[in-house]
């Protein structure tokens, strides 16, 4: 019996900035993730060494991607005013300008600027977080290279981190609503 075996494509350049740009993405997405996830790994400081650091691994991440796309445009001869174009590689243009616009306003006059909406605007980098992990699936189906695993797996667990954050913070609002007594009963106890 003869096991079947995935042809692993040596990786090009644009690639190994693909992959330069998912690890420090999934660096600016650890910290938070971690933190509420495992909430012992503060104690090591490693999540506010990343914290510290995430706007500028945001931005070298912002930088990489777009080094990986302008390399794979000019290597394949992209006509970027073909329409075609924006549906075949929707999920890395979807990607990129949600990249844009974090990297736009990841300076302090946009905090003071946008305000409350700014946390807002950041939370798009969780889309962009399902968009990534899609596109890399969908443009290294037929041609894994040796990264493409690393990078899978890599995006894959940030991914899982996340869900468990999210359910995490779903299951303590449940309870801070459960504990907190609501007016109208503190109201009739108060009367009664």
């Amino acid at each position: 019996m003869q096991l079947s075996t995935i042809n692993l494509d040596t990786f090009s350049q644009p690639s190994l900035l693909g992959f330069a740009a998912l690890t420090a993405y999934i660096l600016t997405l650890l910290p938070t993730n971690l933190i509420i996830v495992f909430p012992l790994t503060k104690k090591t400081g490693f999540p506010q060494l990343l914290l510290k650091y995430r706007r500028f691994i945001g931005l070298l991440s912002f930088f990489l991607a777009v080094a990986h796309g302008f390399l794979f445009f000019k290597q394949r001869n992209f006509d970027v005013f073909d329409i075609k174009t924006y549906f075949v590689y929707f999920q890395g243009v979807a990607t990129f300008i949600i990249f844009t616009l974090l990297a736009i306003t990841s300076n302090d006059w946009s905090v003071k600027r946008i305000k409350k909406n700014w946390k807002k605007l950041q939370r798009l980098t969780y889309l962009a977080m399902f968009l990534v992990t899609w596109h890399i699936w969908d443009k290294m189906a037929e041609h894994w290279t040796y990264l493409t695993p690393v990078g899978i797996a890599a995006i894959t667990a940030i991914i899982v981190l996340f869900l468990c954050r999210t359910w995490i913070q779903c299951q303590s609002r449940q309870q801070k609503h459960q504990q907190t007594p609501d007016k109208i009963t503190v109201l009739n106890k108060s009367i009664g």
